[in-house]
């Protein structure tokens, strides 16, 4: 982690209401290869369910990888205690029954075939991953899947937020303690290898604020400065032929719950 002192232009601190973090987002999703790679891949997974019956999308956001699933369900139950993220989740998703509660206080009303919590671990102390994921397993019905996705510990966008925050998560160690624990299921631990393009450096700094905010910025005393940002981008992510990529790669952990014997 760099050291840092305190500057005229520390890098935002990006709340999901803001029309900041929505442009931010914006940009990411326009100039990334996400969702085609990871819709391609949720759609072989839900493809080879033994029952399609009830989609759980836990942390939906604005509804674009839930609308995606849902088409493969006959029910979809979303989870989304952002108001302004609910917002464009119930015009992507109109039948969809959302649940508005933080996830630690929600109660869906079935369990899903398919429970999908993506993104989601960044916002929860790692010391409640195990229990926050056990909880999504007991939504997930018997011969069902979860999928748990998060950013790889090595990716380069992970490595940046390392550098600039000290934050680095890693769902391995996760994976080991559900095995020890539920070892009766069957769990896969799959890389997906994704990168965001821009040809512009003031765009790609915009997106590298946004994914360095996966850290509690706010607790950060002082905040990386965005010159600082700028430099990094422009060291590590500038390509030869012009324009910028960051990688972001993430990894997925597959739990396949046992049917119920």
């Amino acid at each position: 982690m760099e050291t840092r002192t305190r500057d005229a232009d520390p890098v935002r601190v990006l709340d999901v209401a803001s029309a900041d973090y929505r442009r931010a987002f914006e940009l990411f999703l326009a100039g990334t290869d996400e969702k085609p790679i990871t819709h391609a891949r949720l759609g072989e997974i839900a493809a080879a369910l033994p029952h399609r019956r009830v989609l759980l999308d836990l942390g939906a956001g604005d509804g674009r990888t839930t609308a995606h699933l849902s088409r493969s369900f006959d029910r979809t139950i979303a989870v989304e205690p952002s108001a302004a993220m609910r917002e464009k989740l119930r015009t992507a998703c109109p039948d969809a029954l959302v649940l508005p509660e933080p996830l630690d206080r929600a109660h869906p009303p079935e369990q899903a075939d398919l429970v999908h919590l993506s993104h989601v671990l960044y916002y929860v102390p790692e010391a409640h991953w195990l229990g926050t994921v056990t909880r999504a397993l007991d939504w997930t019905a018997f011969g069902g899947t979860l999928l748990v996705v998060l950013q790889n510990p090595e990716s380069p966008c992970m490595r940046m937020a390392a550098h600039f925050t000290g934050v680095r998560y890693d769902l391995g160690p996760l994976a080991d303690r559900l095995r020890e624990r539920h070892p009766e299921h069957d769990y896969d631990l799959e890389t997906l290898d994704l990168h965001y393009r821009t040809p512009h450096l003031a765009e790609a700094v915009d997106v590298a604020e946004f994914m360095v905010n996966v850290a509690d910025l706010a607790t950060l005393d002082p905040r990386p400065s965005r010159t600082a940002l700028t430099a990094y981008v422009q060291e590590h992510f500038a390509l030869p032929a012009g324009g910028y990529a960051i990688g972001h790669t993430q990894d997925m952990l597959i739990i396949r719950r046992a049917a119920r014997t």
